[in-house]
């Protein structure tokens, strides 16, 4: 049986589970909606972008149904611990939070469409919760794997918020991170295209219902 907190907080490196230096389940070869492998290395010319939104369902299937996304998958990043199931890091007790990799072709879909996709899929302000789920692992994130992202995002983030200020709305919360040193952790199977298998399952997604400003950073490199 994992603790819980009544106060959704991080845990400190050493109070995070401690993890297996092994994944316990393995995870499926190819997506079951675009048929394409889950784990790379992945085709020449593709590149790859980590963002957290909430409940990873329902954020997969956001980025599966865009044009040009190859592939995604969903998993746990930005705490601690080593190769985490989904009980640990519903815990509270990984540092990790419900992740989506969406590995994309710049030349159909940049990296700004796929920021903007994020921003206006969920509500970025709400901290350690996304709607009724509350709790650490649901917090808003973007782990970039280039300075051209990271700058994408900063600016994206500083566009959108004007917009919600303007709107009365609070201030983003989200955390933009590199994914260097922040290893994705897969998810089990059950998880992954979970909303594929399960089509009336929850999905959890809900913006604001205010749009970001489109073309307000550049690709990423």
């Amino acid at each position: 049986m994992f603790l819980t907190r009544r106060t959704p907080q991080l845990p400190t490196p050493e109070e995070a589970l401690r993890g297996r230096p092994e994944p316990g389940f393995a995870v499926p070869s190819r997506h079951t909606v675009l048929g394409n492998p889950l784990i790379g290395p992945y085709p020449r010319g593709l590149e790859v972008a980590d963002f957290a939104m909430g409940c990873f369902w329902g954020a997969e299937r956001t980025f599966w149904q865009t044009e040009g996304v190859w592939t995604t998958l969903v998993g746990y990043q930005g705490g601690y611990t080593e190769n985490p199931t989904y009980e640990e890091a519903c815990s509270g007790l990984t540092g990790h939070t419900e992740a989506v990799r969406v590995v994309f072709d710049p030349a159909v879909v940049s990296y700004t469409d796929l920021l903007k996709i994020f921003w206006e899929s969920h509500n970025p302000t709400q901290g350690f919760r996304q709607g009724n789920d509350v709790g650490t692992q649901y917090r808003s994130a973007v782990y970039t794997h280039s300075p051209g992202q990271a700058e994408a995002a900063a600016a994206s983030r500083e566009a959108y918020q004007r917009v919600l200020t303007g709107a009365g709305l609070g201030e983003i919360t989200t955390e933009i991170l590199p994914a260097e040193g922040r290893t994705f952790w897969p998810a089990e199977a059950a998880h992954q295209q979970y909303l594929d298998k399960n089509p009336g399952g929850y999905c959890g997604i809900g913006g604001t219902g205010l749009s970001c400003p489109v073309g307000v950073a550049p690709a990423g490199d």
